[in-house]
């Protein structure tokens, strides 16, 4: 193999009741990236469009992350790597994540397929580490996993595959506005009530035991954050606006897609997804901030070759 072209989705975590834990791939939007065998060893980034990041491939989350496995792999070749970003930095929607996942994925590949996907994992997550200073799992896991993913442990590192139910989609709108993570941390309570706790892990296990028996008032139900989602969504403008219009609309529940501004909602079948779309489009109209929107089902198998 001496060239690949993947696509590398984009990825909504958290899912209202499970931070830091929750994560599902989509299959709208994401990123394209190629790959190109070198004689001379090393990695090269030679191109990027969509978005204003660096060529310097230590700073970058998906050229750091194929040095890395190429080293690691004691490669006899370079990687020439090409990235196209679908969607934008800082939107919550796992932009570094598709990157980092993206480009574990191809180095992989490249090298005969000898990592498995939790180790793929493990390099994304150094990758996500480069881009933002953490290496949090629930984005690249729902990545390369594709589908749901729950991490049951990050010590040691464990991820959970998930069923998700056929008619699942994802409406989603992305508000033109800046929310660091750092920021959106910052917030967070450091104490939480028992029975705030209690109401939240009882919510994540009925949302898993929901996606397993395709029980749609369940998942519904359980779709509940009272502990992140409070404190959040003061960063996000008219956020109530939009999560009331896609309820009333009929959407199972919505939420903030990782730190934000996203928005998601999940709905069941394509009719209620097109009508949580128009009511969340018509809410979000007037308020003199630019957005885009996405429909999409759940991507049930994340990264996917394209040639």
């Amino acid at each position: 193999m001496d060239y690949l072209k993947i696509f590398a989705p984009a990825t909504v975590a958290n899912v209202s009741c499970g931070f830091d834990s929750l994560g599902f791939a989509v299959d709208a939007v994401g990123d394209e990236m190629t790959f190109t065998k070198t004689a001379e060893k090393g990695v090269k980034i030679t191109n990027i469009t969509g978005a204003d990041l660096t060529y310097n491939v230590d700073e970058n989350a998906a050229g750091a992350v194929v040095k890395k496995m190429l080293n690691e792999a004691n490669a006899n070749f370079g990687i020439e790597l090409t990235i196209h970003k679908g969607f934008s930095p800082g939107s919550g929607l796992g932009s570094s994540a598709a990157s980092a996942a993206g480009a574990a994925f191809g180095a992989n590949q490249f090298l005969g397929s000898p990592f498995s996907e939790l180790e793929l994992t493990k390099f994304a997550m150094f990758g996500e580490e480069v881009a933002c200073g953490t290496q949090i799992a629930d984005n690249v896991a729902a990545a390369i996993y594709g589908g749901f993913v729950l991490v049951r442990s990050y010590n040691p590192l464990e991820i959970i595959k998930l069923p998700v139910p056929l008619a699942l989609r994802v409406v989603a709108i992305h508000p033109q506005i800046p929310i660091k993570t750092k920021d959106a941390r910052e917030v967070l309570p450091i104490k939480i009530a028992l029975k705030d706790a209690v109401t939240q892990w009882a919510n994540v296990g009925g949302l898993i035991s929901g996606l397993y028996t395709d029980n749609y008032n369940l998942i519904s139900n359980s779709l509940v954050d009272i502990i992140v989602e409070p404190v959040r969504k003061e960063f996000i403008p008219f956020f109530d606006d939009v999560k009331n219009s896609a309820l009333k609309a009929g959407a199972l529940g919505a939420g903030i897609s990782g730190s934000g501004p996203t928005i998601f909602a999940l709905c069941k079948g394509d009719e209620i997804a097109e009508k949580v779309y128009k009511s969340i489009e018509e809410s979000y109209k007037n308020t003199g901030i630019d957005f885009e929107m996405f429909v999409s089902k759940v991507n049930p198998k994340g990264i996917k070759i394209l040639k």
